[in-house]
């Protein structure tokens, strides 16, 4: 599998987006809303020659890294927009560059995405003049980290769900619920491992909404003070059979290569590699339902070179260059037109929409309750993060 050594960089950089936001800046955690960050364009014009994208590692790929993957090029000659490419290693960074205005495109992830929104340092996307758009699935489009009161702000990439993942000898016959993780934790105490974010709090709130259904938990990322709490006694008391948090995509690979853990959170690339190494793993979408996440590709408010950005955000949602950049990251694509240039969808449950609807994906946490309450006040994630810093003592 020649992407592993970039797919696993990936991996490392997107547990390093979450766990590092330690602090949300005022707007865009109290609401979500606020400045639109300018109107969305109605026509486009001459390409300008050059466009500015921020990116996760890997997202941009012109052959300098691998000669073997470059679909940069191809959009050059087809566009002559000239591509310049800045990477950020966390979504903070990613936030604090967008504010000096260098950049025309972003690839935001889900705790990143509103809060540009709130900025004003992403502006709404006409998808008329994204011919591309049409093709992505549904399930992915006019959600709640990608677009604001039925506007999108964006085009959708790739996703994944965090799926579970256990040692098959020591689980013979696969589990169907995260209770092994959970209530059922101490039966694997020390071996037990989670994701290393305060984004995982949502993760245990998926699981409360199936067992304590009298906490009123309709959105994992939106709780009031009384479920976090009940999300935040769940989470200490996991903590007692946990071996390591992890975040760094090698280490977990590493673990469950050891028998270090046995059981916990994991993606399907993870047990992609962990296959081909013939570990003695499995993983399985539990009855509760995941988390998971999907990626939106963004233009700047005041974009330099908004032609050339709405050409990128066209290209990149084309089934070829999606499929290319999906695949390398080890995520299924944003179309079934993609899946005519990948041999792995299955493995990825792509375009399954069942499968889909029972991924809840990150989403920032704010105040105004992303479930559509009004007569609470949500926890935002500054104060998941303090609680993240309790859980873990």
């Amino acid at each position: 599998m020649k992407r592993i050594p970039h797919t696993a960089r990936r991996g490392a950089v997107v547990g390093l987006a979450i766990t590092s936001v330690a602090l949300l800046t005022a707007c865009g955690t109290s609401s979500g809303s606020g400045d639109s960050g300018g109107e969305a364009a109605t026509e486009l014009g001459d390409y300008e020659g050059q466009v500015s994208i921020l990116a996760w590692p890997g997202y941009v790929e012109d052959g300098s890294n691998d000669p073997d993957v470059d679909w940069v090029t191809p959009f050059v000659e087809e566009t002559g927009c000239e591509v310049t490419t800045k990477t950020f290693g966390t979504s903070d960074e990613a936030l604090n560059l967008m504010k000096t205005g260098d950049y025309d495109v972003v690839s935001a992830s889900g705790d990143a995405s509103l809060r540009l929104v709130a900025a004003g340092d992403v502006a709404p996307v006409n998808t008329d003049l994204i011919p591309n758009y049409e093709g992505i699935y549904p399930f992915l489009k006019d959600q709640s980290w990608n677009s604001v009161d039925g506007v999108p702000y964006g085009v959708p990439h790739g996703y994944g769900a965090n799926l579970l993942m256990y040692n098959t000898d020591v689980f013979p016959t696969a589990p169907t619920s995260w209770s092994v993780v959970f209530d059922e934790a101490s039966a694997n105490a020390g071996k037990v491992t989670a994701y290393d974010s305060p984004i995982y709090i949502a993760d245990a709130a998926v699981y409360l909404m199936a067992h304590e259904p009298d906490l009123g938990i309709e959105n994992p990322y939106a709780l009031d003070e009384e479920q976090l709490a009940a999300a935040v006694d769940l989470l200490k008391t996991q903590r007692e059979s946990i071996g390591e948090y992890w975040s760094d995509y090698l280490k977990e690979i590493q673990a469950f290569t050891t028998g270090d853990s046995v059981v916990g959170t994991s993606w399907q690339v993870i047990e992609n590699v962990l296959e081909g190494e013939g570990a003695a793993t499995d993983v399985v979408l539990p009855e509760e339902g995941a988390t998971g996440w999907s990626d939106t590709w963004m233009i700047a408010s005041e974009a330099k070179n908004p032609n050339c950005a709405y050409a990128w955000l066209d290209y990149i949602a084309s089934p070829e260059a999606n499929a290319a950049a999906t695949s390398y990251f080890g995520e299924a694509p944003s179309s079934d037109a993609a899946c005519d240039f990948r041999d792995d969808c299955e493995a990825y449950h792509a375009g399954d929409a069942d499968y889909a609807s029972q991924i809840w994906y990150w989403s920032t946490p704010i105040e105004k309750c992303l479930d559509g309450r009004t007569d609470v006040t949500c926890t935002d994630y500054a104060a998941w993060t303090a609680a993240w810093q309790e859980i873990k003592g």
